[in-house]
């Protein structure tokens, strides 16, 4: 009949044996698989860049992308970069992003505060409610 004896689970006392086709058995197992990672939510990140001395307009352009970024489902990651000399100004970088973290509040809730890391301070935020995409 060309069908194989598989053993199903080899711990169980007796162990549990089926007679299946084992090719079959095995493109099953792949296809539901593929399902569940067909299902799997993928998260996206978004990175928003700025200066230490970013001007309002910018910081005003940014804040609109970052809102429908968030209302997409996607986490931001907003970081400062300094470059040379500017990263004297670290309390202006971070008061920048938590003012950033302020005016996206009803968006999302921040995930990571800002911390420097080399000459980028980073600061994660991730969204509230997320809409469903058919």
């Amino acid at each position: 009949m060309e069908l194989d004896l598989v053993e199903i689970s080899p711990n169980a006392d007796p162990p549990v044996c089926k007679i299946i086709d084992y090719q079959k058995f095995l493109y099953q197992q792949k296809k539901k698989q593929k399902e569940i990672k067909a299902k799997t939510v993928k998260v996206v990140i978004k990175e928003i860049r700025f200066g230490p001395n970013t001007d309002d307009h910018d910081f005003n352009f940014k804040l609109n992308h970052a809102k429908k970024f968030l209302t997409d489902g996607a986490k931001i990651k907003a970081f400062v970069f300094f470059k040379g000399r500017t990263i004297l100004f670290k309390e202006k970088g971070e008061i920048l992003l938590l003012r950033f973290a302020q005016e996206l509040e009803e968006y999302g809730k921040v995930e990571q505060l800002p911390k420097l890391e080399g000459k980028r301070m980073t600061m994660f935020i991730t969204p509230k409610g997320v809409k469903k995409k058919n």
